[in-house]
């Protein structure tokens, strides 16, 4: 589990096909400057990855690595990762640790793509669309990931939703290169999920 905080951002150093070219295996450099070292990562620790919760299968000072399926590729922005992306990383939630942003999985929904960065006031009124099948789970003041980033809805219409990013958001995020026209990694909010199960079940 995760709280959707950033605590760095990762560079892709290496992107390497297996499984007979379906599957990828990423080497991650980490931020030297954010408390990320050798230390504090472990064969089999989870890490989220842009919203993507991941497994490290190797790591060494500075970086570590993760192998990703097909299907992960096929349904994240993982399979356009290449040498040079920049990676949103946050190390799994501790008993104990404050619960700053809201309850993350790390399993990603579906992709939205970005329509627009808005100046506005102090802060970045930014709008994505949604695929249908996520629209009906997201809400205005509700939570949602994007990039394993714990954010706020502001507004949503149809299958457009938006969301301010701070000064400091973008600073510490991969928000700061992302442009109108990419795609974003999308977790919707556990509780819609669940919600939406339950109220499937009683009107069947």
């Amino acid at each position: 589990m995760f709280t959707g905080l950033i605590t760095g951002v990762g560079t892709v150093r290496a992107v390497q096909p297996i499984g007979q070219g379906r599957d990828a295996r990423f080497v991650i450099e980490t931020p030297a400057d954010a408390g990320w070292h050798a230390g504090e990562i472990k064969l089999g620790a989870s890490i989220a990855c842009s919203g993507c919760c991941l497994t490290v299968v190797e790591f060494g000072p500075g970086w570590f690595a993760v192998e990703v399926s097909a299907e992960t590729l096929a349904f994240t922005t993982l399979g356009a990762w290449a040498p040079g992306s920049l990676v949103n990383l946050e190390g799994s939630l501790r008993l104990g640790d404050e619960l700053g942003g809201h309850i993350v999985s790390g399993h990603v929904d579906g992709v939205a793509e970005v329509l627009s960065a808005t100046p506005e006031n102090a802060s970045v009124r930014w709008k994505f669309r949604l695929p249908d099948a996520l629209a009906p789970f997201v809400a205005q003041k509700g939570s949602i990931a994007i990039n394993g980033v714990s954010l706020t809805v502001n507004e949503v219409e149809g299958t457009v939703f938006g969301v301010n990013i701070i000064a400091h958001t973008a600073a510490h995020t991969n928000f700061a290169t992302l442009r109108p026209g990419e795609r974003v990694n999308i977790e919707i909010d556990m509780l819609a999920r669940y919600v939406a199960r339950q109220l499937a079940f009683q009107h069947a």
